[in-house]
């Protein structure tokens, strides 16, 4: 495949090349004029007057004041659960083809959101903006000669009904281009098989007669199936196997709790590049190698807007306040921490993701993840995001000289008193209570309110350390149709004690 490699180099290059500035703010507005047109003789669209909302003066405002704030429950008992009992042109034009699953890190059963065929060439678009930015990256010509490994959860989808289902990741490697299936593995077949671990034995076993270039996928089970291909061949590291691996897509989750662990299974540098790609969409991708941040796709079939995250606008259960301000993209500032509400191609409307951003760059549309909605733990008045989180963890990686690449923690009432329980994966044999004092300490000394509740309201920090495996051995006995499972990084004292009973049985 060189020539071809080569080619498609060649293309790259010339498409960044002849790519305009975009405008952000423009295709925004845009994006959310078609959206409305496309939908207005929908269900949906004919409740809130989508025709209407066209004819103002200011699209984005009316749509704001028309259009309540919609989280997965009130999007789903009030609208999806009609598409899925047969009916059509509810929330989008005709029918979906797919329901995504989603990774089930709240509640205990997965959510079915709706994929349009829309949805599926919006994902293409925004997949191919991503390679296209490998542009901006120093790769040498070969690099695009080379195969790619993309590890989802399978693409034998489910039959419900009249429709397919499957997490996002399987439905998308089903509908991957003819001219990319040459580069693509670990191919169809083993792509189909359901059970994990299976698939990744299958992987292990044909591993060296592929010549893998770049990988892609969540950083926790990429890791996992590395491992047992290193494993299975009986070598010291991954690149003995795949010396021309040069890249790293990852997406799902943050990658930097999985950084230490994840190079010291590679035999030199590479590099990687993060994406943000959930059940609703494709969201933004990393365009360039000055940053670690990520770029909104804001051309391709979502329609974002932001909520200041402040206490007083998220309820109880992570829902959001309808009085909750939204903001567009020409009205937000860097370094503030927004939840993320967002329309799409496929009947999503203001509908919370449940994620939270910070801008690094306004005018690119740059964004980081900061955390979830339902991971903000402020049951004593903390107000502790997630991100804030894992800055402590690796704060105690680093005056430990230890490894934590998985976590979990619930806010528990013991003896009338709330306690942070906090369950660290490590195999270091570091003293819990040390643990405890100094991940107390480096909360209290990033977070205000975190230091004012923990001379109130919450009594102490309880740090039990376990085996990272025992965090995967939670998500695959939680996984469906082979997929994998994003950790809880905060849990509801009810799925805590699961959790518990579930290590107490290891």
């Amino acid at each position: 495949m060189a020539i071809l490699g080569s080619i498609i180099k060649g293309a790259i290059d010339l498409k960044d090349s002849l790519t305009t500035s975009s405008n952000p703010v423009e295709e925004q507005e845009n994006v959310l004029r078609t959206m409305l047109d496309t939908a207005k003789d929908t269900s949906f669209g004919i409740y809130y007057g989508f025709s209407k909302i066209l004819e103002e003066d200011n699209v984005g405002e009316a749509y704001r004041k028309a259009i309540p704030y919609h989280d997965y429950n009130q999007m789903n008992d009030m609208w999806w659960k009609r598409i899925k009992e047969g009916l059509e042109n509810i929330t989008w034009p005709g029918k979906p083809h797919y329901f995504a699953l989603s990774s089930g890190t709240t509640g205990k059963t997965s959510k079915r959101i709706p994929v349009t065929e829309n949805m599926v060439a919006a994902i293409r678009t925004t997949s191919i903006a991503q390679v296209s930015a490998l542009a901006h990256y120093d790769l040498p010509t070969d690099f695009f000669d080379k195969e790619v490994m993309a590890l989802g959860s399978s693409t034998d989808l489910a039959e419900n009904d009249e429709f397919l289902e499957g997490e996002i990741s399987g439905i998308t490697a089903s509908n991957i281009p003819f001219w990319f299936k040459g580069f693509y593995k670990p191919g169809e077949e083993i792509a189909k098989i359901d059970n994990w671990d299976e698939r990744v034995k299958t992987i292990a076993e044909n591993a060296k007669s592929w010549d893998i270039g770049a990988l892609s996928g969540i950083p926790s089970w990429m890791e996992l199936m590395l491992k047992e291909v290193i494993a299975y061949h009986n070598v010291d590291n991954i690149h003995d196997i795949w010396p021309n691996l040069q890249v790293f897509t990852s997406g799902g989750v943050a990658f930097q709790p999985y950084e230490k662990s994840f190079r010291q299974l590679l035999g030199r540098d590479i590099t990687i590049i993060d994406t943000y790609l959930a059940s609703e969409g494709f969201m933004a991708y990393q365009s360039r190698p000055e940053t670690e941040s990520m770029k909104l796709s804001t051309d391709a079939g979502v329609y974002f807007e932001f909520v200041p995250f402040k206490p007083e606008y998220i309820n109880e259960d992570g829902s959001l306040s309808q009085d909750a301000p939204a903001l567009t993209l020409n009205e937000v500032e860097t370094g503030v921490d927004y939840v993320l509400i967002i329309s799409t191609v496929s009947g999503a409307w203001r509908y919370l993701i449940g994620d939270t951003i910070a801008f690094t760059d306004v005018e690119r549309a740059e964004i980081k993840i900061t955390g979830r909605t339902k991971f903000f733990l402020n049951v004593v008045g903390s107000q502790l995001s997630v991100n804030k989180m894992e800055d402590a963890l690796r704060d105690l990686e680093e005056k430990f000289d230890i490894k934590i690449p998985e976590f979990t923690l619930s806010a528990k009432k013991i003896d009338g008193e709330f306690y942070h329980c906090w369950y660290l994966g490590t195999t270091a044999t570091t003293s819990e209570k040390d643990l405890a004092q100094a991940l107390d300490e480096s909360l209290k000394n990033a977070n205000k309110n975190y230091g004012v509740a923990r001379g109130k309201s919450l009594k102490g920090v309880k740090v039990t350390t376990i085996d990272p495996n025992v965090f995967h051995e939670w998500s695959g006995a939680n996984k469906k149709k082979g997929g994998q499972v994003k950790m809880e990084k905060v849990m509801g004292e009810e799925k805590f004690a699961d959790f518990e009973a579930f290590i107490n049985k290891q």
